[in-house]
């Protein structure tokens, strides 16, 4: 088997370092010992964008939310399955994966990064929220392993109930928040439900119908 090359390293601000690795046309984003995502297992990431579409099924000029570009299932998935008159919007944090996109992983991506349909803004997707009251049709979330601050521990404030009051505001009528998860989270249930989103929790493969991990996504929508 291949060894893994390392080629890349970006600081997460406030955080912890990434690492891009590559084993012959295999990607791989590394935080510590954490595999954060692999260009093999991208079907659970696809879903947050496909099961978020279906819940705004028949909206016209959907505008969305993207926290994480990673490495591009959801958004070329939310292209895909979201209109022709669809704004969408990828907030990634850390812009050295932004260069990893249009650079040794440039084949994984496309022309997904220059669809007019997208705008990528290299920012906190919490300041994005919380900048955009009743701006969103869909939020989709793919910054951390779960609802807890992996990737830096700032990120915890999208998750509780300040958090999830400040995104139920960002969002208009029946729009929907999709979060993607490693696993279940009983608590952030809960704190969804209280914050006002009606929810479904929905497991998921890590490579769609081929099976692999299982995965969770939240689907929680303003009610």
């Amino acid at each position: 088997m291949l060894p893994w090359t390392k080629l890349a390293t970006a600081q997460i601000p406030g955080g912890d370092e990434l690492r891009l690795m590559q084993r012959g046309e295999e990607f791989s984003i590394k935080l510590g010992s954490n595999e954060l995502m692999n260009s093999r297992l991208g079907g659970s990431e696809e879903a947050l964008a496909t099961l978020a579409c279906k819940k705004l099924e028949g909206r016209s000029r959907p505008r969305v939310l993207i926290g994480g570009l990673g490495m591009g299932f959801t958004l070329r998935a939310a292209l895909a399955v979201f209109g022709k008159d669809a704004v969408i919007e990828v907030a990634e944090l850390v812009p050295e994966v932004i260069d990893w996109a249009r650079g040794p992983m440039a084949t994984l991506y496309g022309d997904s990064l220059d669809d007019p349909r997208v705008q990528l803004i290299a920012r906190d997707v919490g300041e994005l929220i919380q900048a955009g009251a009743g701006r969103y049709d869909a939020i989709l979330l793919d910054v951390d392993n779960g609802p807890e601050g992996l990737s830096r521990k700032a990120n915890d404030r999208l998750y509780d109930h300040s958090g999830l009051a400040t995104t139920r505001a960002a969002l208009r009528d029946g729009g929907v928040l999709a979060l993607w998860s490693s696993g279940p989270d009983d608590g952030f249930t809960r704190r969804l439900r209280q914050s006002g989103f009606a929810v479904n929790e929905v497991p998921v493969r890590a490579v769609g119908k081929r099976g692999g991990a299982r995965h969770w996504i939240w689907l929680a929508v303003r009610s």
